[in-house]
């Protein structure tokens, strides 16, 4: 069974920073394309950043220059460093990999995790 599971979400006043993390787990042969996506209460799960598995990235114009998606390959780990941090950012954090693995290919999300920026 394959699993992705977040964790450093949290609540944080503007200005301020969190780093999240998300860890694969399971019978995984490759983990090609990450990403975190993002919803906010009443709106669509939007892109936030991703990252291929050589590494190229990808931002949402609206976390550009604030936020940085990186991963571990030999770690099956991804991490979203968000910094200047804005009452707008807060939504609640999933983490999505398209991957090889037992059974084939398939594309799997995580439970998400929430992040509360306060004004």
């Amino acid at each position: 069974q394959v699993q992705l599971v977040e964790s450093g979400g949290g609540l944080v006043q503007a200005g301020g920073s969190l780093r999240l993390s998300c860890a694969a787990s399971g019978r995984i042969f490759k983990i090609n394309d990450m990403g975190w996506y993002r919803q906010a209460p009443g709106k669509q799960r939007e892109l936030v950043a991703g990252i291929t598995s050589g590494g190229s990235t990808n931002y949402a114009d609206s976390v550009k220059g604030r936020f940085t998606i990186s991963r571990d390959n030999a770690k099956k780990m991804a991490y979203l460093q968000m910094n200047s941090l804005k009452p707008e950012d807060t939504a609640v954090y999933y983490c999505n990999a398209e991957l090889n693995y037992y059974s084939g290919y398939g594309t799997f999300w995580g439970q998400g995790t929430q992040v509360t920026v306060s004004s």
